[in-house]
């Protein structure tokens, strides 16, 4: 059976999502991305397949070893939905700052 993750959910972790910010600089292995964090490698190697299966992760072999690396087909897709939401939330505190201001402007 197959498990379908939500991405969302995925990169609500903060570890997932430091993980994420490790691999977009460059190709890790998993023993160089648990490196860089106080859990236990098979805890990181967890988070790393949530994203694997999200395809917010790539792997690709290298000889023996196993590096990961961001999807950024993924990675747009994400930011894509979210960009009507981030432009909804600008133009709403763009209105508060002038109700602020003009309130402000009357004392």
């Amino acid at each position: 059976m197959e498990i379908r993750r939500d991405v969302f959910q995925a990169i609500a972790d903060p570890t997932r999502r430091a993980i994420m910010t490790l691999v977009a600089l460059q190709a890790m292995t998993p023993s160089a991305i648990a490196g860089n964090f106080d859990s236990s490698r098979q805890t990181i190697s967890k988070h790393i397949q949530i994203l694997t299966e999200c395809e917010l992760l790539e792997q690709e072999q290298n000889g023996r070893e196993i590096y990961y690396h961001i999807n950024a087909k993924k990675m747009k897709e994400v930011a894509d939905f979210i960009e009507p939401f981030r432009k909804m939330w600008d133009d709403r505190f763009n209105k508060l700052e002038a109700v602020m201001k003009k309130y402000k402007s009357k004392k």
